[in-house]
């Protein structure tokens, strides 16, 4: 069922078929930061109140570790690893550079891990999510969101048939934004096979997409399920 987003499947399908085209350039690098914006909070963006806002606005501290059942996550953890793709992938792998993320955050983040968080037990998202600091984390969030339309804005058509260097996928690993884990590393393997266009429609777009779907579905039943109680 579609708890968000609604139509934005299609745009991102629009993309998909024009993002490597070099004359279709600007309109590509349009439609991608309109999907974006949708993804973000809108302070990110400056536009109007949207899907985020509503999602994560009136959220309780409390409702961020929420953990429906032993086959999902949480919002929190969901927003940690979102960030975090999206930091690793846009920020080393498609502008070459460094990392937003780094001990400051750490520190500002209070987590001990570095990594995307695929990896973790059920009781070890909770443990992030109860720990967190959500203002923070939600900071995060938006800092990564502003640089990613920063890099975004300034490519050029030959970036994106442009493959994914293994010297960035490397970096990754050396920096702990992945684990040597199978459950970790095999995000090397699948970035790896990619070029920016590719980069573009998955981290920072459609992956984002389908876990804000599963964020706004696991709002909605526990507080059905709170009302009803």
């Amino acid at each position: 069922m579609k708890y968000f987003g609604e139509g934005l499947s299609e745009k991102h399908q629009e993309l998909n078929k024009i993002i490597r085209k070099k004359e279709m350039l600007e309109s590509s690098k349009k439609l991608f930061l309109e999907i974006h914006e949708k993804l973000h909070r809108s302070s990110v963006s400056n536009s109007e109140h949207n899907e985020v806002d509503e999602l994560l606005d009136d959220l309780s501290p409390k409702e961020y570790s929420i953990m429906l059942s032993n086959k999902d996550e949480t919002i929190a953890w969901v927003i940690w690893h979102i960030a975090r793709i999206e930091d690793l992938t846009m920020n080393i792998l498609v502008n070459s550079g460094e990392q937003i993320f780094d001990k400051e955050w750490k520190g500002r983040l209070n987590v001990n891990i570095t990594d995307t968080g695929n990896i973790l037990s059920n009781d070890e998202i909770i443990d992030l999510s109860e720990n967190i600091n959500i203002d923070e984390l939600l900071a995060y969030r938006n800092a990564v969101g502003k640089q990613t339309r920063m890099i975004v804005n300034n490519i050029i058509a030959d970036d994106m048939r442009r493959k994914v260097s293994n010297f960035g996928l490397v970096k990754i690993l050396k920096e702990g934004g992945v684990t040597e884990d199978k459950g970790s590393i095999w995000l090397l393997d699948f970035w790896g096979k990619k070029d920016v266009a590719g980069i573009l429609l998955m981290p920072p777009t459609r992956h984002v997409m389908l876990h804000l779907n599963d964020c706004c579905r696991w709002k909605h039943e526990f507080r059905t399920k709170k009302k009803k109680n």
